[in-house]
């Protein structure tokens, strides 16, 4: 339930913030009529999550259980993928993003009504199909399919409270260190979540390997209690995974939660800084053959001078927009 009520609290927070900010600029910028665009695009994209839900969940029931299993398997897989890429992206653009929704918004302005439709249906849908999925995937590896999907739908309005008060200014907490811990907490769900349903797929005879058991502790192992609720809540434990249910599960949870703690830009601050002593290394290379006696010649002279001149200008350092100071 807890896992549920994280993917229901994060990809609803996602959305809350993306209606609060299209409704905040349409506000601000004096284009009120345009708010009911807004919520026309908001309603399908709740209309298009809950129904592709729906037949994700009614839809499989008249299959065989190899071919269940294998839907769920895949399914599973594109869940893990929908969602490793959606904590990368916010990681990555999660200080852009208002300037981001905004320039999409005066393009949509420009174009009309359906364009405002489209971009709220656009923003908000894909963080609903990601949670119809992820959570169609939890629901049906319950044993009581109501718990998981009680948990989504609290983590939701839990969001929908806390997307309003951030309109309204009455809530203010740091964006980045809370998408910053729920994203590494999702990327431990959604290893579970893989790991089962590569159990799927061995259940479906799709891949080998289902008798070749890690360990099995089932005799051991209660499962009625809150621990072991728990532990299958969150993690999706089972008490005999097979060798390569624990294999995918180290094998994805590792780097990529190295890679999504590691700081934001270090690769390309660390390629930046080569570069720049590359460049530093031959401006002294042409530097020390410019001169007759060994120094400096007089373009790195006028270089320097300019560099100074730059310096002793107010505001030297400041880096502007536009085409000139």
């Amino acid at each position: 339930m807890f896992a549920n009520y994280l993917i229901g609290l994060r990809e609803g927070l996602e959305a809350s913030l993306v209606v609060c900010i299209l409704v905040a600029y349409l506000v601000k910028t004096d284009n009120r009529k345009a708010l009911p665009a807004i919520w026309i695009g908001v309603g399908i994209a709740v209309t298009v999550s809950l129904a592709f839900g729906a037949g994700l969940q009614f839809g499989t029931q008249e299959l065989t259980f190899e071919a269940q299993e294998l839907i769920g398997g895949s399914l599973s897989i594109v869940a893990v993928g929908l969602v490793t890429w959606m904590v990368f992206w916010m990681r990555r653009t999660a200080r852009h993003l208002k300037a981001e929704l905004h320039g999409k918004l005066d393009a949509a302005l420009s174009l009309g009504t359906g364009a405002l439709v489209a971009t709220a249906f656009l923003a908000v849908g894909r963080e609903g199909i990601e949670t119809s999925l992820f959570v169609w995937r939890s629901v049906d590896a319950a044993d009581d399919g109501w718990r998981p999907l009680a948990g989504c739908l609290l983590g939701l309005l839990t969001a929908v409270v806390m997307g309003w008060l951030f309109y309204r200014g009455a809530l203010r907490i740091n964006l980045s260190k809370f998408f910053q811990w729920t994203g590494g907490m999702l990327v431990v769900v959604a290893a579970g979540v893989l790991a089962y349903g590569m159990h799927d797929l061995q259940e479906a005879r799709f891949v080998g390997g289902l008798g070749d058991k890690a360990f099995d502790i089932s005799d051991s192992y209660p499962p009625d209690t809150w621990h072991a609720t728990l532990l299958k809540g969150i993690f999706n434990f089972q008490p005999d995974p097979t060798v390569l249910q624990v294999t995918v599960w180290a094998l994805y949870l590792i780097p990529t939660l190295v890679l999504f703690l590691a700081p934001v830009g270090f690769p390309a601050s660390a390629l930046g800084r080569k570069e720049q002593k590359a460049s530093h290394e031959q401006g002294e290379s042409a530097g020390s053959g410019g001169g007759s006696d060994g120094g400096p010649g007089p373009d790195r002279e006028r270089m320097r001078d300019g560099a100074r001149g730059a310096g002793d200008r107010p505001g030297g350092d400041e880096v502007r927009g536009g085409t000139g100071p």
